[in-house]
């Protein structure tokens, strides 16, 4: 699956997390020059003073089968009537998490017949993406909805060293105030729940965080 075009550049922590977590590979842009190679989507933010609708216009014209959601603020609904052409979709901004994510996900199926990562399977776990239901050799885990997410922020990439402070800030949001010690918690659960045959998935790397699965070079 190609990944999708965000515009612009420094994506809010809100969509990076959405898009990291909703398992979307996805690349900032800063304008129209960089729209070289494929796209499987895109997400634009229209703001006040900003050429949301210009990269808009911009990927219609080098690919209009490119579906598009873009993100606008209350105060510019007025202007979704006059580039209905640009877009596909919209979502209200500030947004909701799960709303994003689930117009995103519709918005591919609607335009592919498929959806981007719709699984993540690695040894015997595997974690739907649609449903937020995850098993362990086919037995169900009972999961609370951050054990979920931190288990589908690790197994996404497997092999990858995470600090404490990347992962709070990845799963958590940069607005969370806790701890270390949350992340910590969380990583006692999951492993309980994994059972002891598959604690050591998710493993400790000693003074630095943790790591889901096997490194490339073990």
């Amino acid at each position: 699956m190609d990944p999708i075009a965000v515009f612009p550049a420094g994506p809010s922590p809100e969509l990076v997390r959405t898009l990291d977590l909703a398992g979307f590979r996805w690349k900032a842009l800063d304008g129209p020059d960089e729209l070289t190679g494929d796209w499987s989507g895109a997400v634009v933010t229209v703001s006040v003073g900003g050429d949301g609708w210009g990269m808009c216009r911009a990927l219609k014209a080098r690919a209009a089968q490119v579906p598009v959601l873009v993100l606008i603020g209350g105060s510019q609904l007025a202007e979704l009537d006059a580039h209905a052409e640009l877009f596909e979709d919209f979502c209200l901004s500030p947004f909701h998490p799960a709303e994003a994510e689930a117009r995103l996900r519709h918005l591919f199926f609607r335009s592919t017949g498929s959806e981007p990562g719709d699984m993540v399977e690695y040894a015997d776990l595997a974690l739907n993406l649609e449903t937020y239901q995850a098993t362990i050799e086919g037995r169900p885990l009972d999961l609370t909805y951050m054990e979920y997410a931190l288990l589908k922020f690790l197994a996404q990439s497997p092999g990858k060293v995470f600090t404490r402070e990347t992962l709070l800030s990845r799963v958590w949001g940069y607005e969370y105030f806790g701890g270390a010690r949350t992340v910590d918690v969380h990583i006692r659960r999951l492993r309980a729940k994994l059972g002891e045959e598959h604690a050591n998935l998710i493993q400790t790397v000693r003074s630095v965080g943790y790591r889901f699965g096997q490194s490339r070079w073990s």
